[in-house]
C-alpha cells in the first residue's frame, strides 16, 4: 500500500542549485583574476577547479529537476535516484579536478615562474574562498535537512574547493616569503591529492544510495517502534526492509494477522501503520503485505 510523498522540498532545492550554480560562476570569475593579477600556476589551478565547480553545479540542478518529477508508467518509484547519479558526476569531476590540478603543478615544477603582485592577488583570492566557504556549509546543511543527495555532494565539492584555496593561499605566501618558487607547485600538488580523496569519499557515499543501502539503524529503530505502536490487532510483522532514493524513505514489511481477520479490518491496520511511520519520517512509502497466522515466523519478526 504505497503512499506518495509530498514534493514541497523540491523546489527549495532547485532554488538553492540555481544558486549553487550563480555562486560557481563568480567564485570563477574572482579567482580567474587573482590569477591574471599574479601568473601563480597555483592561482590558476585554484581557478581551473573552480570551472569544474560550475559544471557540477549544472549537474545538480538537472538532476534535482528529474527527482521532482512524479512516478510514472516507466519509473513507478518515482525518480529520485537521479540525485545519486548526479552524485557520482559530481565526485568523477572532483576527480577530474585532482588530476587537473596536478598536471598544471608538474608543469609548474619544470618551469617555476616568479610570482607578481602577490598582496593584490592574494586578497582576491580569499574573497573568494571566504565566499565559497559560507555556501558550501549553506549547501551541506540544506542537502541533509532535505535529504537531497545531489546538494551535500555540491557542498562537499565546494568544501574541497575551500582547501585547494586555502592550500594555494598558503603555497603563494610561502613563495614571497621564503623566494623558492617551487613552493608554488608544491603546495598544489599536495592539495590536488586531497581534493583527489574528497572525490572518491562523494563516489563512494552516493554509490550506497545506487545499490539500495538499508537506512541507518537509528531510522529503522524508529520504523520498528512505528509499526509496534501501530499494529494493535495484527500478530507479528517481520521481513522489514528499507532503502533511500534521494528524498524518499522506502519501508516494506510482511503483516501477519489472524486468519478470521477481515479485509477491512486489516487494511484499517495497515493505514495506522503507515500514518505511524509518516509522522516520523515524511513522506515515506510504506508496502505491506498483509499474511495470515499460519505464515507466521516469530524467530524473524521484527515486531510482534
Amino acid at each position: 500500500m504505497p503512499v506518495r510523498p509530498p514534493g514541497s522540498g523540491l523546489d527549495r532545492s532547485l532554488r538553492i542549485a540555481i544558486g549553487s550554480f550563480a555562486v560557481s560562476v563568480a567564485v570563477l570569475s574572482i579567482k580567474y583574476v587573482a590569477y591574471l593579477i599574479t601568473g601563480s600556476i597555483a592561482l590558476y589551478s585554484d581557478a581551473l577547479e573552480s570551472i569544474i565547480n560550475v559544471v557540477t553545479a549544472s549537474a545538480v540542478i538537472v538532476a534535482v529537476k528529474i527527482a521532482a518529477n512524479p512516478p510514472d508508467a516507466e519509473h513507478p518509484y518515482g525518480h529520485h535516484k537521479a540525485e545519486y547519479l548526479s552524485a557520482v558526476v559530481v565526485g568523477i569531476m572532483i576527480v577530474a579536478a585532482a588530476v587537473a590540478i596536478m598536471k598544471e603543478a608538474y608543469g609548474g615544477f619544470l618551469s617555476p615562474k616568479p610570482i607578481e603582485s602577490a598582496g593584490a592577488g592574494l586578497s582576491v583570492s580569499l574573497i573568494a574562498t571566504a565566499f565559497n566557504l559560507g555556501w558550501s556549509l549553506f549547501l551541506i546543511r540544506q542537502g541533509r535537512n532535505h535529504k537531497s543527495a545531489s546538494l551535500v555532494a555540491d557542498g562537499k565539492h565546494l568544501m574541497a574547493d575551500v582547501a585547494t584555496s586555502v592550500g594555494v593561499i598558503v603555497g603563494v605566501g610561502l613563495v614571497v616569503v621564503t623566494g623558492i618558487v617551487e613552493l608554488d607547485a608544491a603546495i598544489a600538488a599536495l592539495v590536488a591529492l586531497h581534493v583527489l580523496w574528497s572525490g572518491w569519499g562523494v563516489i563512494r557515499e552516493s554509490t550506497s544510495g545506487l545499490l539500495d543501502e538499508s537506512a541507518p539503524a537509528e531510522e529503522v529503530a524508529a520504523i520498528k517502534e512505528a509499526i509496534t505502536r501501530n499494529a494493535s490487532g495484527a500478530i507479528e510483522a517481520h521481513g522489514l526492509r528499507t532503502r533511500h532514493a534521494g528524498k524518499a524513505l522506502f519501508v516494506e514489511f510482511n503483516l501477519v494477522v489472524p486468519t478470521e481477520m477481515s479485509t477491512g479490518n486489516a487494511h484499517e491496520i495497515c493505514d495506522r501503520i503507515e500514518a505511524g511511520i509518516r509522522d516520523r519520517f515524511e513522506g515515506a512509502i510504506t508496502t505491506i503485505h498483509v499474511e495470515p497466522a499460519h505464515e507466521a515466523k516469530p524467530a524473524s519478526a521484527v515486531v510482534s
